[in-house]
């Protein structure tokens, strides 16, 4: 008997590497389940009605939660997401080279936010949801080293917003940070881990 499992079902309705690692470094187990969520079209529909940042990324943490909870009502689903906003744009991931250096060429020298939306799902209904941000500075760093950035950093961030990871070498591109470190990564843990001990889930 593993005496971390859960009370409950517990399953994470994405296939995030970085917020896998999160929760199996607190000792949570649990399934993974991604959700098959049009982000890009939902994110539209969200600015289009005049949404802002933050409620962006609690809405599609909710969505998300609530995909793979209509395919597993007893289970407890956590959603997330995460959205990058800077002096009111809004940041996706770049999906390669060129993009990424774009983004980054944008990003340096100002200060830009993320947010990182959390939802638990249960039997097709949100239980409950947070947001938190995230203050991010960056350096007005070089183009040398940008250059030298992206072939350190490789392709794996080419599938994060705002093209770095904080965890790694990303964390050269900052002058200041403010802001958990699990919010920056993509999913709020301390939070989340208050929550599923109030409910049992977890050993309190």
């Amino acid at each position: 008997m593993n005496e971390w499992a859960p009370a409950q079902r517990l399953v994470l309705a994405s296939a995030s590497q970085h917020r896998c690692r999160l929760l199996k470094a607190a000792g949570i187990v649990f399934e993974v389940v991604p959700a098959a969520v049009d982000e890009a079209a939902s994110k539209r529909a969200l600015v289009h009605s005049g949404a802002d940042a933050p409620a962006i990324a609690g809405s599609l943490a909710g969505e998300k939660a609530l995909v793979v909870s209509a395919k597993l009502p007893q289970a407890l689903v956590i959603g997330a997401d995460q959205v990058l906003a800077c002096n009111g744009e809004l940041f996706d991931k770049p999906g390669n080279l060129a993009a990424a250096r774009t983004q980054l060429r944008r990003l340096r020298g100002r200060t830009h936010q993320l947010h990182t939306g959390v939802a638990l799902a249960h039997n097709h209904d949100i239980v409950w949801q947070r947001t938190d941000t995230a203050r991010l500075q960056m350096r007005p760093f070089s183009d040398a080293f940008l250059e030298c950035y992206l072939l350190e950093a490789g392709e794996a961030i080419w599938a994060t917003v705002g093209a770095y990871e904080i965890e790694g070498v990303g964390l050269q591109l900052f002058a200041s940070v403010r802001g958990d470190a699990s919010t920056i990564i993509g999913l709020t843990m301390l939070p989340l881990l208050s929550e599923l001990r109030a409910r049992g889930v977890i050993r309190p």
